[in-house]
């Protein structure tokens, strides 16, 4: 079998909680590190091959350039600026790390790059957009990882309200992964029943789904603010992704995809629910949606769409 190869570029802290969870979880055969900090990268290799040694097996854990890549399989950019300042957003990143990755992906597809890119950069849907016109890949193999953290801290936070498993739970968010993402109440459930129906019979009262989606939204900032960067959570959405990718489970996930007329838009990327293969996206699942979801969705795109003409 064809090792499986997974290069991270940017061996910050989403890169390197990337790169642990890589050597944790195990099912890859080779991981590259590249950075432009030659110490700390060449540091991490040593640190994680200590780790790795551990596992059962072999992993080969290497440092590259980026434009050694015609052998990866998946390509993660996790490359930032540096940290916001206080008052900033996502969308603030953009100037800086568009530019950065204007000058990466060229250089990548120079060097033969013919797999898939995974974007874990800030913002998250702009960059995605960005690398795919910049690729020149199809669409379907170029995805960011979108809202899927903040469905999964949707669904944790549901979880510890109602005290089930968050796997029990069937809740999602999309849109733009920022200040616009909203949950989509119309299509979610929890053993069949929908949110309000079970909190009632659980709680006695409703939950407050306005107030559970604006903590979603928002955990990524209060993480941030209090320990001055979030990792881990983005390490494991990273990780979880590519697992799903290499093992073509079929398994819909909330990631940004480059869209081409669903839900009626063209030219941008969003997070919305897609079925993920072994060559990427197959299949983004349109829903129904309510008419208070469309207009969020509609006003999410609007925002990423003036991003993306910013580049």
């Amino acid at each position: 079998m064809k090792p499986r190869k997974v290069m991270i570029i940017g061996a910050g802290n989403v890169g390197s909680a990337a790169a642990h969870a890589f050597v944790n979880q195990k099912f890859i055969e080779e991981l590259i590190l590249v950075d432009l900090n030659k110490d700390r990268v060449n540091g991490h290799r040593k640190d994680l091959a200590d780790a790795a040694a551990f596992m059962p097996g072999k992993m080969d854990i290497s440092v590259r350039e980026a434009r050694d890549c015609a052998d990866v399989d998946i390509a993660v950019i996790t490359v930032t600026a540096g940290p916001l300042k206080e008052g900033q957003t996502r969308l603030d990143e953009l100037k800086s790390t568009s530019r950065i990755v204007g000058s990466i992906i060229p250089e990548m597809m120079a060097g033969g790059f013919n797999g898939i890119f995974l974007i874990a950069t800030n913002p998250c849907d702009i960059i995605t957009y960005q690398v795919w016109k910049l690729s020149g890949l199809p669409r379907e193999r170029v995805l960011g990882t979108g809202v899927w953290l903040d469905t999964t801290r949707l669904r944790r936070i549901l979880a510890e309200k109602l005290d089930i498993a968050a796997q029990s739970i069937d809740a999602f968010i999309m849109g733009e992964h920022g200040d616009s993402q909203f949950p989509v109440w119309s299509h979610s459930s929890v053993y069949g029943k929908s949110i309000k129906e079970y909190s009632i019979e659980k709680l006695g009262a409703p939950i407050d789904l306005k107030k559970t989606g604006e903590e979603a939204r928002d955990m990524g900032f209060e993480i941030y603010h209090q320990k001055g960067c979030t990792e881990y959570g983005i390490g494991g959405t990273i990780v979880e992704i590519c697992r799903h990718i290499f093992s073509g489970s079929q398994r819909a996930l909330t990631v940004s995809c480059v869209l081409d007329g669903e839900y009626g838009e063209t030219g941008m990327a969003t997070g919305v629910p897609a079925v993920l293969s072994q060559n990427g996206v197959k299949e983004i699942i349109e829903l129904e949606l309510n008419p208070e979801e469309q207009a969020a969705f509609t006003d999410s795109a609007r925002i990423i769409k003036e991003s993306i003409a910013a580049l």
